[in-house]
């Protein structure tokens, strides 16, 4: 019986991005599920695909590759269990430093912390997407987040009687229907890296999360984003799943 819902035509991504972009709904591939997809991109005029593949499943892997499906990153998911919270080791940040909820005056500085910390991501990856569009894509996300799309942005920094200086965020989700809590987006002013900000960002939203009675909280990363997976193992995270971001190009790329 053929699929009716085997991909899904991404509206948002298409409009920011300038491309008509849809994803694969599931993470597996067969011989026959591959040639619906591929019939149904063409009825549909899909330019760019997205699919979130499982990196266990070897028809899968091989299917994606002989059809032309680029691989463009290693989606690590980290999880971090609240029921026994152990003391947090954080690194003693200056005295006048500061973790709150964001505010509106906040977000001109978060984009730019944005703009400048991600620059490991499946869109940097791959050459067909400019790299002032993914710059721009965490830019939006993280004023989304503080708009609403996240149900908590805590931002750190530092303040005197002379100035205000934002050093980093961190975005927090509760659990919705069919997903876990999960730590959206953490970014670092590359002037303040290796200072305990990170560290501290995450105890605070563990904090908040226990807060509220979660009892598990995950994170994405990259595969190649070493120093992350460091900073949330370090905090209590274990890997929890890893899967393979593919790219399939119809069109030629515009950049």
């Amino acid at each position: 019986m053929l699929e009716t819902n085997i991909c899904q035509r991404l509206e948002w991504d298409s409009d920011f991005f300038d491309f008509r972009i849809a994803r694969v709904n599931g993470n597996r591939l067969t011989a026959k599920r591959i040639e619906a997809i591929l019939a149904w991109c063409e009825e549909n005029y899909i330019e760019c695909l997205y699919f979130l593949a499982d990196s266990d499943h070897v028809e899968t892997v091989r299917l994606a590759e002989k059809h032309q499906f680029r691989l463009v990153d290693v989606r690590v998911t980290l999880q971090r269990e609240l029921s026994v919270r152990p003391p947090e080791k954080r690194k003693s940040l200056r005295e006048d430093s500061f973790i709150r909820a964001v505010e509106p005056t906040d977000i001109t500085a978060l984009k730019k912390i944005a703009g400048e910390s991600n620059t490991v991501s499946r869109f940097v990856s791959d050459a067909c997407f400019s790299e002032e569009s993914s710059r721009a894509l965490y830019e939006t996300w993280i004023e989304k987040s503080c708009q609403g799309f996240a149900d908590m942005v805590l931002v750190s920094g530092f303040s005197s009687q002379s100035e205000k200086y934002i050093t980093g965020y961190i975005t927090c989700h509760l659990p919705a229907l069919g997903y876990e809590a999960k730590i959206g987006l953490l970014g670092i002013d590359k002037n303040y890296r290796g200072h305990g900000v990170g560290r501290a960002l995450l105890g605070s939203a563990l904090d908040w999360f226990a807060d509220r009675g979660v009892e598990k909280v995950n994170v994405v990363t990259q595969g190649q984003n070493i120093a992350a997976q460091r900073l949330y193992q370090s905090c209590g995270f274990m890997t929890h799943s890893l899967r393979l971001w593919y790219h399939r190009w119809f069109a030629a790329c515009k950049v």
